[in-house]
């Protein structure tokens, strides 16, 4: 579950990370009385107004600015709020903008020079183990640094036995260039953003930049945070952080039906159950000359009902073409499958305008088969083994 920037920072700072001062807000009057809060307590003039949308780049697109008076942060919010930001990581659309984050000025004057910094932790599939990336070259997509630079990305493992270790906080702080107060504030700062990596389960915190100020204080000036959905259940405090405005709305659809739904940029939609399968049913697509228009996982228990709403959340994606059913019958029988599609094409009349191809094995098939031979009039072809399948879906592509 992705988090907006300011939901990001209010789990860090729970675990001690040291974050400016924010506040949001939904509306220009909003941003007006959050500017007038944070003059009132830091005594700052210029304040950064920031669209907060489940996306990087935002900046690029427009969707960050610097207000150098209160006056300037209502102009601002008003340009932002309502607007569809575009970014590189947004469709052509973009999204659309509900809330800004306004913050205090960390780019203020002292003794030493302000720098930026990249940190992230994430899992090291490769190893197993939680992983700590960080590059002094912050401010920046590190994508471009790894390429460019890649001598100025490091990593540091951490054993899951024993978390992140003090040493390998002086590590990270060291190659980062840090000395005096500064280094000893990275110290602090990696080890309790690790450990609000660790203590929310989340799948991936990124910082970026990571901010060392004039007078060498760490602060995490970005957040991008994506939470595991699965550890939600020992975080009920989080489940209310979750903005169905930023998600897919078929893919909210399907999530509160209960299926597992991703929608894709494809031409057959595909209806499997379990994980596995849907993904050899999406290079069975693939290689017949199609592309996936969505995973979509039934589950183990799939029921008739149950696969007609499949069957709807499918349909709303105009560049469908075709179907592709694709069912192991195990614990879920294979006679109940065939009644959701029979069932499907009665209750939907003309809405099922494309073919479906039904592949059925496993328990009941005989029967599922017999089921959808029996009804008249209904564009369903049958297959039996995969690669009949894989020629079904060309048949109908081409």
């Amino acid at each position: 579950m992705n988090l907006h920037e300011f939901q990001g920072k209010e789990i860090l700072k729970s675990f001690g990370v040291k974050v400016p001062m924010e506040l949001v807000a939904t509306t220009p009057e909003e941003a007006l009385e959050a500017a007038n809060k944070i003059h009132a307590e830091k005594g700052c003039t210029v304040f950064a107004v920031k669209a907060q949308i489940h996306a990087g780049g935002r900046g690029k697109g427009g969707g960050v600015k610097i207000a150098k008076s209160i006056e300037e942060v209502k102009m601002y919010a008003e340009q932002i709020l309502g607007m569809m930001l575009v970014t590189p990581q947004t469709s052509a659309e973009g999204k659309e903008v509900h809330q800004v984050l306004i913050a205090e000025n960390v780019y203020y004057d002292g003794p030493s020079k302000p720098e930026e910094y990249y940190m992230s932790v994430l899992l090291n599939r490769a190893t197993g183990k939680n992983m700590i990336m960080y590059s002094p070259e912050g401010g920046m997509d590190i994508e471009a640094v790894a390429e460019a630079t890649p001598e100025l990305i490091f990593t540091e493992e951490i054993d899951p036995a024993t978390g992140i270790l003090p040493f390998q906080a002086r590590k990270i702080a060291f190659n980062l260039g840090l000395s005096g107060a500064a280094f000893k504030d990275m110290t602090k700062f990696a080890m309790a953003l690790y450990k609000a990596y660790e203590g929310s389960d989340s799948s991936l915190f990124e910082i970026n930049p990571v901010f060392k100020t004039a007078d060498d204080q760490i602060l995490a000036v970005d957040a991008k945070v994506s939470l595991d959905e699965n550890a939600l259940y020992r975080h009920k405090n989080y489940i209310d952080y979750r903005d169905v405005r930023e998600e897919h709305p078929t893919e909210v659809e399907a999530k509160a039906a209960g299926l597992n739904y991703v929608a894709l940029d494809g031409n057959v939609g595909c209806m499997v159950n379990g994980a596995g399968l849907a993904m050899g049913t999406m290079d069975l697509i693939k290689q017949a000359g199609g592309e996936p228009a969505n995973f979509l996982d039934v589950g183990g228990t799939a029921d008739a009902e149950r696969v007609e709403i499949a069957f709807g959340i499918i349909l709303k994606d105009p560049k469908v073409k075709a179907i592709l059913v694709n069912i192991f019958g195990g614990i879920v029988r294979c006679d109940r499958v065939a009644q959701g599609v029979v069932d499907a094409y009665k209750n939907m009349g003309d809405k099922i305008n494309v073919p479906i191809i039904v592949r059925l094995q496993g328990t009941n098939a005989v029967e599922a088969k017999a089921l959808i031979d029996a009804e008249k009039g209904l564009n369903v072809i049958s297959a039996t083994e995969f690669q009949e399948a894989a020629e079904k879906v060309q048949e109908v592509l081409s």
